[in-house]
């Protein structure tokens, strides 16, 4: 009987995206992958929180993403994100020693406005 451990699948735990790489299509390294914001109700991934800049952890910023800008390469065991440094600058960010106020519903259509992308909650 084969080990079930060892196929590749669809799914992988929370526990195991934390921390993981963030690159570009040519493997250059942006950050790692904070956190993920799970929707309560549907229990859809909506957000990774992207963890970039800074000096040991400490002092850096975090993004957060629409999950459906990531996308995995296997390649580079890494999610990939396309975005040049310029727009990474300016996109709604906070620092790591604050916290994002995920109740302000203006906030994420900001950031969806922002990656051009549809908001997980359904239109704009």
């Amino acid at each position: 009987m084969p080990d079930v451990m060892s196929r590749p699948h669809q799914l992988i735990a929370s526990d195991r995206v934390e921390g993981t790489a963030v690159r570009r299509s040519n493997g250059a390294k942006i950050g790692h992958i904070e956190r993920l914001m799970i929707d309560k109700v549907s229990g859809q991934v909506s957000y990774a929180v992207l963890s970039f800049g800074g000096f040991l952890g400490m002092g850096g910023n975090l993004l957060p993403l629409p999950w459906s800008k990531l996308h995995y390469n296997r390649r580079f065991e890494a999610y990939e994100l396309d975005i040049a440094d310029d727009e990474l600058k300016r996109a709604p960010s906070f620092r790591a020693d604050k916290d994002f106020d995920w109740g302000d519903r203006s906030q994420e259509i900001e950031l969806h406005r922002y990656y051009g992308v549809p908001p997980y909650w359904g239109g704009f």
